[in-house]
């Protein structure tokens, strides 16, 4: 915890204000940046080695009033934040003796409680009970001093500083009015990290009656397609907030995903859902749904696609089932199981699975343990190593007792490197290049993964941000680089953020969750984040976090009950079966590469809503 004095460990990134009614020692402090600034070399900021959360960083941004009023006049935009968030904002830093006064007056009272009663109400009493009664008070708070330390210097673990600034909007603005990288503008904004911290709410697209679940741009950017449990998908004109068209996806159960096959002129629409289909809608030009066919059926939930990016007909898709499916529209039967997923001879269910984009031959999976795996489709050989490529997975992981599963991953804009967020632990970066068994390159920590099959995603045009949703109902933004938090917004009340979908072109992006609309986010702001209630959100999610790994049969209780819950929806009288299936009346095209492995076991529970 912050001392009284206004030292704090400094963990995220961002811009900071002094108030004009600080310390003496506040002032001190700025100063003492402000020659920092002045020493360092002109060339750009000079990076302190990585920050271990062990000793407070300086504030690189620490000017006072009058310097940041004279920098405002030669550049008014100064849009990216140069200097580094402390994690402690000022408002708590204020409060900060305040509230450890009434803490005292608290302990004082709690006591006095304990001396009333005892027998005779307090007023005969030995010294040696006063004695005791502060003993354990002192011990208490060391407890509690001590936890609050090694929750700093893990949140403050395997930081970096941040970077200077990569773009200004001035000096930009006048380079583009004059024709010089007039191409690059629109690049260097999406990726600044002023724009960024300046992310808010823009607005709500309303028309679902259930959670939703999927988010996806067309390529163009100009139109937003969403699923939701409630069965349907909405084709969003997403900027005047209109939905242009609606439709039944045919499927039976959540819809998990729907996204725009590449260069379809937006007419073909790919979907999976809890069960099992893999479905393919055609739309029409007058802004309606011609039928939805389906052309593949995994053994259990199809979680997640892959698109190839330049190709308007195949795609592969992944179930808990354990197989992926390479379909092919082009083919009469277009399902083809390239490969069961297996760690020995036990299968993995699948959650996740993405197409590199650098390679297309080569695309990752993963899901019910904690290896990420890479195949290439033209060598796959199951005999050898199970088909598996290479497989990464962070080294104190590989030998954890606790399970840990795979909820989503995600390759960078050229394939270099691959994002993947853990249930119940962080989210690692890897490179995709690196040889077989790397450990991670940078962690991103502070939010919760633990109630749904949550998603990340990189944010920028050359990924520059990661982004997650959380079960505190929060959006995270991490700078790639230094892994510190750029940016943190309440996203649903709904308490989970599921689905982030940054815009293709645009600095902006659309979130979903268990809330029943849809979030748009822009960089409107007048001001930079202040990061207002990180630190202690960050602080409770890690406390329920740890509390929740010591009782191991709690994940598997609740799978138990989504086990119970889908054996009971089975299990419903054939008439109303019939009547079910008479509404999907639509062609269908069956594969005799159709997964038809048995269900059984732990290995095969659908897992929690996503």
């Amino acid at each position: 915890m912050a001392e009284a004095d206004g030292k704090s460990t400094v963990l995220n990134g961002g811009s900071e204000e002094k108030e004009p009614g600080d310390d003496q020692h506040k002032e001190e402090d700025a100063s003492g940046s402000k020659e920092g600034q002045t020493q360092s070399s002109p060339d750009g900021p000079k990076e302190t080695g990585e920050a271990s959360g062990d000793k407070p960083m300086p504030d690189v941004e620490g000017e006072t009033g009058a310097n940041r009023e004279g920098e405002e006049e030669e550049d008014t935009d100064s849009m990216d934040g140069s200097g580094l968030y402390s994690l402690t904002e000022d408002g708590e830093r204020e409060s900060e003796g305040g509230r450890r006064e009434r803490a005292k007056e608290k302990d004082g009272g709690k006591r006095a409680a304990r001396k009333r009663n005892r027998p005779g109400g307090g007023t005969n009493h030995s010294s040696s009970s006063d004695e005791d009664d502060d003993e354990e008070d002192d011990e208490e708070q060391k407890d509690e001093e001590d936890d609050d330390e090694a929750m700093e210097a893990w949140l403050g673990a395997e930081l970096r500083d941040l970077r200077g600034p990569i773009w200004r909007a001035v000096p930009s603005l006048r380079s583009r009015e004059i024709g010089r990288d007039s191409h690059q503008f629109v690049r260097r904004v999406c990726g600044a990290r002023g724009l960024v911290q300046r992310l808010e709410l823009q607005g709500r697209l309303e028309r679902h009656t259930g959670c939703v679940n999927t988010l996806h741009f067309n390529p163009s950017g100009t139109r937003l397609a969403s699923g939701s449990d409630d069965l349907r998908v909405v084709i969003w004109d997403w900027a005047i907030r209109r939905a242009e068209l609606e439709f039944d996806s045919g499927h039976k159960s959540n819809v998990f995903q729907a996204k725009f096959l590449p260069h379809s002129g937006d007419s073909t629409l790919a979907m999976c859902a809890r069960d099992g289909q893999i479905r393919v809608a055609e739309l029409s030009a007058t802004q309606r749904c011609k039928n939805t066919k389906r052309v593949a059926q995994h053994k259990g939930a199809a979680h997640k696609l892959a698109l190839e990016p330049d190709s308007p007909c195949s795609f592969l898709s992944a179930g808990e089932d354990a197989v992926v499916f390479g379909i092919d529209l082009r083919l009469d039967r277009p399902a083809n199981k390239l490969v069961v997923v297996k760690e020995g001879d036990k299968k993995v269910g699948l959650y996740t699975i993405f197409v590199n984009p650098a390679k297309t031959h080569q695309f990752a999976v993963g899901g019910r343990d904690q290896y990420v795996r890479i195949y290439d489709q033209r060598k796959i050989n199951e005999n050898d190593n199970n088909g598996v490529l290479k497989k990464f997975c962070p080294s104190h992981l590989v030998s954890s007792e606790s399970k840990t599963n795979i909820t989503c991953l995600v390759y960078s804009h050229d394939g270099t490197e691959l994002l993947a967020s853990y249930n119940d632990e962080d989210i690692y970066l890897f490179d995709s290049n690196h040889s077989d068994g790397a450990d991670y390159r940078r962690r991103y920590k502070g939010h919760r993964n633990n109630a749904t099959v949550k998603g990340v995603n990189f944010y920028g045009p050359c990924s520059e941000f990661v982004v997650s949703g959380s079960d505190c109902g929060h959006i995270y933004l991490w700078d790639k680089y230094s892994a510190r938090i750029v940016q943190f917004m309440e996203g649903d009340r709904g308490g989970v953020v599921n689905c982030l979908e940054p815009h293709p072109h645009l600095p902006g992006m659309a979130t979903s969750g268990l809330d029943h609309d849809i979030k748009l986010w822009a960089p409107t702001a007048e001001t930079p984040t202040g990061l207002k209630g990180l630190k202690e959100v960050m602080k409770k999610n890690k406390r329920e976090r740890d509390e929740d790994s010591v009782r191991h049969g709690d994940q598997y209780d609740t799978q138990l009950l989504w086990f119970l819950m889908r054996h009971m929806r089975n299990r419903r009288p054939p008439r109303a079966r019939r009547e079910g299936g008479d509404a999907d009346t639509d062609e269908s095209w069956s594969s005799p590469d159709s997964s038809d492995e048995e269900e059984g076991g732990p290995d095969h529970v659908q897992c929690m809503s996503s």
